[in-house]
């Protein structure tokens, strides 16, 4: 059986989650990891028995024995720099959202990717939720006819969105619902965005920090095939609400609809001590005991499997830049108060960055 020495840059919640399922493939010979506080790398040394510890990144750059990297690092500024050394490296690369801060920045990845042909993905974990999966399985097989529009809202928890806010300037749009774009332009495709309108409100976020972060973003989306669709993204439900995230999906076609509860209400504990409580409510998931609730483990092991057999992965980076054009174009429209045609003109590139 083929195997490889694999690494992640940074180990935190999502990294953590991505070594502890990695370090049980047995496509990984060796497990790396780099994190840059020290009582973080030694407890996930400890836990996934690493075969090197450090906390200079560039360490795992510098290792030619490791084939494949996983960036799982914060703040979101280093995504860019991290992945465009270790593609010139000759590394395979899995970057967690979003692909980079520019456009420039993502085609530069991409090309660099394509020139060495490397696989390269970016963390849209939500394809490997099976409710997700199934609203486009429906959509493929015909179940509803043709599609016509569609609506997916999510709500995560304050204490996520504070600690989100506190660590990038990036919009709802960005952080949180372009994992919903992604997830509604990969139902809709081939289909491609040409108009976007985008209207930000604003409260509990803004009261607290001081800042213009915006409490939700509403984004409205039309296709070049006709249909439309609207997602909608928040942080700001107080802080004692059970949920990490809750996301409620309509697709409606022409022969039918399917709509998705993805609330993570099925599960609830009550106690004395901390009141009602909804588990297993996390977009990553959670280990419970022996198995894995929720999509991060599964994505975790497809980019490494796509990586021993040398199969296409999942989300292409080309999709990622879509989505990433889609959501600039969004926080333009918000700020202008005006609809965004896409593609973005040079002159509202420059606005943007």
């Amino acid at each position: 059986m083929t195997s490889i020495d694999v690494a992640i840059i940074g180990t935190g919640w999502c990294g953590g989650i991505r070594a502890e399922t990695l370090a049980r493939h047995p496509f990984v010979n060796a497990l790396h990891i780099a994190e840059n506080r020290p009582e973080r790398l030694a407890e996930v040394k400890a836990l996934v028995n690493a075969r090197t510890a450090t906390t200079d990144w560039h360490e795992i750059v510098a290792n030619d024995r490791i084939a494949a990297v996983y960036i799982s690092a914060t703040p979101e500024t280093t995504h860019y720099p991290m992945a465009k050394a270790c593609l010139q490296a000759g590394k395979h690369v899995f970057l967690e959202k979003p692909i980079a801060m520019t456009l420039e920045e993502a085609d530069e990845l991409i090309a660099l990717a394509r020139a060495k042909k490397l696989k390269f993905t970016i963390g849209y974990s939500q394809r490997f939720n099976t409710k997700f999966a199934y609203v486009r399985k429906a959509i493929r097989e015909g179940s509803i006819g043709t599609p016509v529009s569609v609506l997916v809202s999510r709500h995560i928890s304050r204490a996520l969105g504070k600690k989100i806010t506190g660590r990038t300037k990036l919009s709802p749009a960005a952080m949180e619902s372009t994992h919903d774009l992604d997830f509604v332009l990969w139902c809709l495709e081939p289909a491609k965005p040409v108009r976007v309108y985008s209207q930000n409100t604003f409260g509990a976020i803004k009261a607290a920090s001081g800042t213009d972060t915006p409490d939700l973003q509403w984004i409205n989306v039309t296709m070049d095939n006709g249909v439309s669709f609207v997602v909608g993204g928040g942080w700001s439900l107080p802080p004692n609400y059970p949920n990490f995230s809750t996301t409620w999906i309509e697709m409606i076609g022409t022969e039918g609809a399917v709509f998705v509860d993805d609330s993570h209400r099925d599960v609830v504990v009550r106690s004395m001590k901390d009141g009602m409580q909804l588990p297993m409510s996390s977009m990553p998931g959670e280990k419970v005991e022996h198995v894995w609730a929720g999509p991060m483990s599964a994505e975790t092991n497809h980019f490494l499997e796509a990586v021993v057999r040398d199969e296409p992965v999942m989300v292409t980076p080309e999709h990622a830049r879509m989505v990433m054009e889609l959501y600039i174009a969004a926080d333009l429209s918000a700020e202008t108060n005006l609809p965004v045609t896409l593609p973005l003109a040079r002159p509202q590139l420059a606005r943007a960055a």
